[in-house]
């Protein structure tokens, strides 16, 4: 039986370190569920060693290709070095190819390969069968309840995009 939290607030503050209750219930639910989809890709398919920095740059390029580090970073909020070093990995493994920028002969670009568009399109349609099958485990009031809120979720991570971009530029 998996655990689950109580939606009922304290009788002290609203939540622990002023969040609150509704804040502090989605980021426990968010995390579960990251953590719930890194393990289960693992169990169902132990093969798949590709660390999630990495598949989330395949996601920024499979929707934003070709691209420069520099985007790259600013799109996924990392150091330009750290996505620097991840691409190079991904280089040596074949998921991506850097190519000099046809707008700016000085710099580079980074390109998914036909094996990194194969690997991003194994690593979701895997994604999208556990939670196809989580989902079928639920009654359709829970189903509907998820659905109902996929657009406020969107809305919400796209605030949360926005004021962490406000926050950078400070």
């Amino acid at each position: 039986m998996s655990e689950q939290p109580s939606t009922e607030a304290s009788s002290s503050s609203p939540g622990s370190a002023g969040q609150e209750p509704e804040a502090r219930l989605l980021t426990e639910a968010v995390t579960r569920l990251r953590r719930a989809l890194r393990s289960s890709i693992r169990t169902d398919y132990p093969w798949e060693t590709l660390p999630m920095a990495q598949v989330e740059l395949l996601q920024v390029l499979g929707e934003h290709s070709p691209a420069r580090i520099s985007d790259l970073a600013a799109r996924r909020r990392l150091a330009p070095s750290t996505v620097s070093g991840l691409i190079g990995q991904m280089i040596t493994t074949g998921l991506v190819a850097r190519d000099v920028d046809s707008a700016d002969r000085r710099a580079s670009v980074v390109t998914l390969t036909d094996a990194g568009r194969e690997k991003l399109a194994a690593w979701t349609t895997a994604h999208e069968r556990r939670i196809d099958a989580a989902l079928a485990a639920l009654d359709d009031s829970s189903r509907s309840a998820i659905t109902s809120a996929l657009p406020a979720l969107f809305q919400l991570a796209e605030h949360l995009g926005e004021s962490a971009e406000g926050t950078a530029e400070q």
